[in-house]
């Protein structure tokens, strides 16, 4: 499952059927070009093996440097999860002008014990004026069906 936040999903997705790795397929993409903010691009990857009940997944933002639009920082972060436990990435650390990017690492996050919760959660803290839509997928490790939800705004 590739989840991003803007249209390097394909670039991923072309670059893994072409046996690439997360990362490799990302090298030749940058934050977007929407000077002053320059808007980071972040990524998650989540490969799950049914048979062996074993869950990884991967994060990354791709940013310019403190908003020096002449280099992009590439990061990467891989996760083996721990029970009740996942990650957070955004776009923006907080409001400014320019918005400045996220930095550091992921935040560690608690979980809550159902999807609903998870995307009520989600939606309530998202800035009421920037929220559009939200889509929260649990997949069961033993191979159950997943549960998702979507929340729009507009609907």
């Amino acid at each position: 499952t590739i989840v991003t936040n803007g249209d390097q999903t394909d670039t991923i997705y072309d670059g893994m059927d072409k046996e690439l790795t997360f990362e490799q397929s990302l090298r030749c993409r940058e934050f977007e070009p929407d000077a002053p903010n320059y808007t980071p691009r972040i990524s998650g990857v989540l490969d799950y093996d049914f048979a062996n009940k074993d869950f990884k997944y991967q994060l990354s933002i791709l940013k310019s440097s403190n908003g020096n639009p002449e280099v992009c920082n590439r990061y990467f972060y891989d996760y083996k999860p721990l029970a009740g436990i996942g990650h957070f990435i955004h776009t923006y650390k907080c409001d400014g002008n320019p918005i400045p990017s996220f930095y550091g690492e992921p935040e560690e996050v608690e979980l809550p014990n159902t999807a609903k919760e998870l995307a009520d959660l989600i939606w309530t803290n998202l800035n009421e004026d920037n929220k559009v839509s939200l889509f929260v997928r649990s997949v069961p490790l033993d191979g159950s069906e997943p549960t998702e939800i979507i929340i729009n705004k507009n609907v």
